[in-house]
């Protein structure tokens, strides 16, 4: 009975902060939740002196920077950190969501002009369909090779950048569009010099997505990700379907990718060809990793310092890629599962059943104990 107390006590004091989270009841999530939500929301306007910018940067746009590359990594997470698809060239997907939003809003542009809210859900439809597109012949490979056609397809879309002519190569789209909307004073809302609406418009679209995915990864779905990604093999030998999912995850996280894409069209009201190189894409796909591959709050995490880190410290900016691929190698060497790991459960009521197991298996000691004192006792 001693040795099984002692057992219990030390694994109730090596809860995670994950376990500590999901046996909290709804109303204690809530209560945490609410008052977290409204400090996000708060943050351009309350401008906080510990990690406000410097006076070089704006700190509101900052914010949207950061709130952009969380939406990145969300949806690049699906197809890395849910499905174990390795993907080098998710900003092709980021950058058919930001030229869609210049076809259908810039004045640049011959197609018939759209509001932007609506050309939003457009541009999750096309990387949706481009998503299809490379993933029908490709997601039967593995590993590297797959690695290596997702990096041809974000050179593709940057070569078709720079060469077809509608996109207009360095020129680019000016004057994209943006939501509705006008202070007492005629000038728009949303604009490219104030980042607050942006950051607000963004976040709120996070916590969106963050339910969506958080409801598909306890359901059927998001349980045939985490066996695809555990092993392929075996998930296919239980009847699991892995070509199917492995679609799944490719087109959910290509719409994620161009939703992204079409808000920083928007708030940036330009687009050309010069932000949608492979750099770029290793910086998405470093928030991942760094974060914890798998982790929703974890590549969060691992977003926020991807992007505030180079706008918080000016001087360091240039030199940042050096920097992230020093800590991603300190972090595979010490903690390759990212600074929030992943702990992934197939079940959907997960929480629920381990309690319960972990219950019926400690009155099982208890009954083993008090039927060993007795036949000791005899």
């Amino acid at each position: 009975m001693t040795t099984t107390t002692t057992k219990t006590t030390t694994t109730t004091g090596r809860r995670s902060l994950g376990e500590w989270w999901n046996n909290l009841n709804r109303f204690q999530q809530w209560a945490i939740l609410i008052p977290l939500v409204v400090f996000i929301y708060a943050l351009p306007e309350l401008n906080p002196p510990i990690i406000t910018t410097e006076p070089g940067y704006d700190f509101p746009i900052a914010m949207f920077e950061v709130a952009r590359y969380a939406l990145i990594a969300i949806g690049l997470n699906v197809v890395v950190g849910q499905a174990g698809l390795l993907d080098l060239g998710y900003v092709g997907f980021f950058a058919i969501g930001a030229y869609v939003a210049a076809l259908f809003t810039s004045p640049d542009s011959a197609l018939t002009k759209l509001p932007f809210l609506a050309v939003l859900p457009i541009a999750m439809a096309i990387t949706m369909v481009f998503g299809v597109i490379l993933g029908s012949p490709t997601l039967r490979l593995r590993g590297d090779y797959l690695a290596i056609v997702t990096l041809g397809f974000g050179e593709i879309v940057r070569l078709l950048a720079d060469n077809l002519e509608p996109l207009r190569g360095n020129q680019g789209f000016q004057q994209v569009g943006h939501p509705p909307g006008t202070h007492a004073d005629g000038t728009p809302i949303f604009n490219n010099t104030d980042g607050t609406p942006w950051y607000w418009l963004t976040v709120t679209i996070i916590i969106l997505i963050l339910v969506l995915v958080g409801n598909l990864e306890r359901s059927r779905v998001g349980r045939s990700w985490v066996a695809i990604r555990d092993d392929e093999d075996a998930a296919a030998i239980m009847g699991v379907n892995t070509f199917k999912f492995k679609i799944w995850a490719f087109v959910i996280g290509a719409a994620i990718g161009g939703l992204s894409g079409a808000l920083y069209a928007g708030q940036l009201a330009f687009v050309n060809n010069q932000k949608f190189d492979v750099v770029t894409s290793m910086l998405f796909l470093a928030a991942v990793i760094l974060g914890g591959s798998g982790n929703k709050v974890g590549v969060i995490l691992g977003a926020i310092i991807v992007a505030y880190i180079p706008a918080r410290f000016l001087g360091i900016a240039e030199y940042r890629y050096l920097i992230f691929g020093l800590a991603l190698i300190v972090l595979m060497i010490f903690r390759p599962q990212g600074l929030l790991g992943a702990r992934q459960r197939l079940l959907t009521y997960g929480r629920q059943a381990y309690q319960r197991l972990l219950g019926r298996g400690e009155q099982i000691s208890h009954d083993a104990s008090v039927s060993t004192d007795r036949n000791g006792g005899v």
